[in-house]
């Protein structure tokens, strides 16, 4: 097999993007402007130095929602069917960067994992500048029957981004980059080879309370429901046998920065095992976890 992909970006539903652009911000990142898709969801990006980041998506126009999701358009399908079943906000996929979604479609339907028809568009992009650029991408679906409530997909972006960002990626509390997601299941051994498989990972790692993948750029753990107590207090709902987005585990260069703004932001957080976490709320589908990295 050849190298996996490398993460790309975390998609977390809200119930609103202004909403989660107050929220984010307060937590200490730097959102980008709001974008709209030609299928009526719209995003307010968070973009990192690692060049990963992270995608909150709202619902701009339910109409174009709705109609593209019965017209067989895989992403607002399963956007749609997330926020009836979890509500508003949350963690609904993670997405690797590809080369060749083409081939990653192809891959996905020999594995039996493919999710549906790919997806091509373009939208434009504002930059901090003012300027405005036009992004294309490409995308292919990975799915589980058994995991209604979350996926992946590879992107592939067939014109490149403006190369510069910097002015994006710098963000008040310290954030670099993404270190880890973390996924939750009864049985996390059931979902490891879904998670290698859409990864494209070489292998599978056993772990205290679960197993992990790892990608060039970060690591994505499935935990079992004592895992994700001891490492993050968090409580997994009872009789859910499927696999769900939990936390996100960010990389920063000084945990001490970190939480003097989070404080001074009067945001509520905890220390646990060398960690800040700031508990999921409305805007901030995911539990945010924060940890040093030099």
């Amino acid at each position: 097999m050849s190298e996996a992909h490398p993460l790309d970006h975390i998609v977390l539903p809200v119930s609103n993007i202004r909403l989660a652009r107050e929220r984010l911000g307060m937590l200490g990142f730097t959102v980008a402007p709001d974008a709209r898709h030609p299928f009526g969801t719209e995003n307010a990006c968070i973009f990192f130095a690692d060049e990963t980041y992270l995608e909150p998506l709202g619902v701009a126009s339910l109409e174009l929602h709705e109609a593209s999701a019965r017209k067989g358009n895989v992403f607002t399908a399963r956007d749609r069917a997330f926020r009836f079943r979890c509500g508003e906000d949350g963690l609904s996929a993670v997405v690797f960067a590809t080369g060749d979604a083409d081939r990653d479609h192809a891959r996905f339907l020999a594995e039996k994992i493919n999710g549906g028809e790919m997806l091509q568009f373009e939208r434009p992009m504002k930059m901090p500048d003012g300027s405005e650029a036009t992004a294309a991408f490409k995308l292919a679906f990975a799915v589980d029957l058994r995991a209604p409530d979350f996926f992946f997909f590879t992107c592939q972006r067939v014109n490149p981004l403006p190369a510069d960002r910097r002015a994006l990626q710098v963000h008040p509390n310290g954030v670099g980059g993404i270190a880890e997601i973390v996924l939750g299941a009864p049985d996390p051994k059931a979902f490891a080879p879904f998670v290698r498989a859409a990864a494209h990972g070489l292998t599978v790692i056993n772990e205290a309370f679960g197993v992990s993948i790892a990608t060039p750029n970060a690591r994505i753990i499935v935990l079992s429901p004592d895992g994700l107590d001891a490492y993050f207090d968090i409580s997994a709902p009872s009789g859910d046998r499927g696999l769900r987005g939990v936390a996100v585990v960010f990389k920063v260069g000084d945990l001490a920065v970190t939480e003097a703004h989070l404080a001074a932001n009067g945001m509520t957080y905890t220390r646990k095992n060398n960690r800040i976490l700031v508990k999921a709320a409305p805007g901030q589908g995911a539990l945010f976890a924060f940890e040093e990295k030099r």
